[in-house]
């Protein structure tokens, strides 16, 4: 019998649980880490929403779909119920406030309240920066234009479908200060196969947060490569993800460890319930992920 795909993130958990660097990082909660790793899946086998713990997939979608329509602020995602995103905002103003200061003392759910509550506080502490969707839709030249990347990408899928260029990037490093995350998966790339009339779609992960993050990631990668096909007129490939430091936080081993001893279940069917004239005016409404009966979620810390 082959491996079940997922298979693939439980030998990357095992990997760095056994071989990897303990090192000190940016967050100083410290990682075990491992550099370079690369894992495939096809997409007509299956929608590869892992089932060993649960994935919340539609707010990785709807944070996909934020992404691919430029946003930049938070006040959108939360609208959606989606918070994966506060926690950076948030910090960033408890550490200007003066200390002492009522201020200081917000806590996030008092914070994401008046994003919501305060267009003036949404304006000035609910944008992240030229984070993703800056870059994907409007990423600035030095002329002073924009260039929107998704849909060049577009153009090329259906009128230039074998040009090695078919490309869109986050990484822009004279704005890297001004945002709240520099692009973790700041690369994406896509390959027409005229033999099969199949899209695939690369992305390359600087960081990986292994435990929380991952998954979610490539649930986005599939999302945006289906959703990219249908719009342009391909069946769905291969989905490749190229991991560069590849890690587990310190205190999140032990819940590696019990993701570990679970057995991967059959991965569901993403079934699309409308097609809208755009790729930017899909809604988490048009989508559904058929048969998804996954193992309970564990919770975890984000580092900050």
């Amino acid at each position: 019998m082959s491996k079940h795909p997922e298979q693939q993130y439980l030998d990357l958990l095992r990997k760095i649980l056994n071989d990897g660097s303990t090192r000190v990082d940016r967050t100083e909660v410290g990682t075990k880490a491992i550099f370079g790793h690369t894992m495939r899946f096809d997409l007509s086998e299956g929608f590869p929403a892992f089932t060993t713990k649960r994935v919340y997939w539609k707010t990785a979608f709807k944070e996909m779909l934020w992404m691919l329509r430029g946003g930049t602020n938070i006040r959108e995602l939360l609208e959606q119920n989606v918070h994966i995103w506060s926690e950076w905002p948030h910090k960033k103003f408890i550490d200007t406030q003066p200390k002492e200061s009522e201020e200081s003392k917000m806590t996030l759910e008092e914070f994401e309240r008046q994003v919501l509550e305060d267009d003036t506080f949404a304006a000035q502490w609910g944008e992240l920066g030229p984070v993703y969707g800056k870059q994907w839709r409007r990423w600035k030249t030095a002329d002073g234009n924009e260039i929107d990347q998704v849909q060049q990408v577009i153009d090329a899928l259906r009128n230039n479908p074998t040009s090695r260029r078919i490309i869109f990037d986050g990484w822009n490093v004279g704005e890297l200060d001004q945002m709240a995350l520099p692009p973790c998966h700041k690369h994406y790339q896509f390959f027409v196969d005229p033999n099969t009339n199949k899209l695939s779609g690369a992305m390359v992960q600087r960081s990986v947060d292994s435990f929380l993050g991952l998954a979610f990631n490539i649930c986005n990668l599939a999302f945006v490569t289906t959703i990219l096909a249908e719009q342009t007129g391909y069946d769905v490939g291969e989905i490749v993800w190229f991991g560069m430091d590849v890690h587990l936080y310190l205190n999140h081993i032990e819940q590696a460890n019990e993701q570990l001893t679970r057995q991967p279940k059959p991965f569901p069917k993403l079934i699309i319930k409308r097609k809208p004239n755009s790729l930017f005016d899909y809604t988490i409404d048009d989508f559904e992920l058929e048969g998804y009966d996954p193992h309970p979620a564990i919770s975890a810390p984000v580092a900050v």
